[in-house]
């Protein structure tokens, strides 16, 4: 805990962290952020405008890829100003009320892209165990509540987090661990105890991420029942090439946040480089990474990417001749 003392308590700015030992390479890193950044947001944007134009992609599971575009779009967005800031401007001291709004937006697009990865996970089970029922069952207006859970769930549980930081006293302008604030990293530079705000974000993380990724995967061990069940080998893996995509996109996500979680809470002499790393694969790589991994796999998604960069070649061709 940060020594304290009683005339330079609450201080109006956090410093954020570089990588270390950039030095004067920081320039030349924003690069690649950069590129990441715009890959991220072509990428989902692409995948939201090609099932919001073409009508046959109006089904449960390409509903379901447009929440996860979005909550990769919001992960986006709530990092990338102290990033590139950082990197590209050397910008490192962030206001403690911007501080707390970041965290709040990237904590609860966080959880929100966990709760959609396991309605997906629900919407293979259903679409493999019960393939007659799938429309039925997950109707447009289930759909949408589910979707509005998730941003109640997601928000609700991280609103108390944010005011029980602002209530902790700080001393001097505290330097933190990465380029973006996390709930951890504020609140162990408060110079009061935390046990309360450490209790809560135990809470958080084991009623949402670790609920979530327990019951993602029980449903993939009853889809590979049903799997097992069925005669034709072929069929068997047809149905599993449904879901390659999704445990791709699970294993992007939960891998790196869960190991950082546990690195905060139970490894306090752990090498700060490899907490840097596994929050930078976290935050950085699903966003750039779901919507390569769902074109490339989704036989849908594929053809109609490819059917939208025909037409537009073939209308640049058009006006040019």
């Amino acid at each position: 805990m940060p020594t304290c003392n009683d005339t330079n308590i609450h201080p109006a700015t956090f410093l954020l962290a570089s990588i270390p030992g950039l030095g004067p390479d920081r320039l030349w890193i924003s690069i690649p952020f950069c590129l990441l950044y715009l890959t991220a947001i072509l990428g989902n944007g692409l995948i939201l405008f090609v099932v919001k134009s073409q009508r046959n992609l109006h089904q449960p599971m390409y509903f379901f890829l447009s929440m996860l575009s979005v909550t990769d779009l919001g992960l986006s967005a709530s990092t990338m100003p102290t990033v590139l800031g950082v990197f590209l401007f050397n910008a490192r001291e962030i206001d403690i009320d911007v501080c707390l709004a970041q965290l709040f937006f990237i904590h609860t697009f966080s959880i929100m892209e966990s709760s959609v990865l396991l309605a997906m996970a629900f919407d293979r089970f259903v679409a493999i165990r019960h393939p007659l029922q799938y429309i039925s069952t997950l109707t447009d207006s289930r759909i949408g509540n589910i979707w509005v859970a998730s941003i109640i769930r997601g928000s609700g549980l991280h609103i108390p987090a944010v005011i029980l930081l602002k209530w902790l006293p700080y001393s001097g302008i505290q330097p933190l661990s990465y380029s973006y604030c996390l709930h951890p990293d504020v609140m162990k530079v408060a110079c009061a105890d935390t046990t309360p705000n450490s209790f809560y974000g135990l809470f958080i993380v084991l009623s949402t991420l670790v609920l979530d990724s327990v019951l993602i995967v029980l449903s993939y061990i009853l889809i590979l029942r049903t799997v097992l069940s069925i005669t034709s080998w072929r069929e068997r893996l047809k149905a599993l090439n449904t879901c390659v995509s999704h445990i791709c996109a699970t294993l992007l996500f939960y891998t790196p946040l869960i190991s950082l979680s546990m690195i905060h809470r139970f490894k306090e002499k752990a090498l700060p480089e490899s907490q840097i790393l596994l929050s930078y694969l976290h935050l950085l790589f699903p966003p750039v990474l779901n919507p390569i991994i769902y074109s490339i796999k989704t036989k849908e998604i594929r053809k109609q990417i490819k059917k939208i960069f025909q037409d537009y070649s073939a209308k640049r061709f058009q006006c040019e001749y």
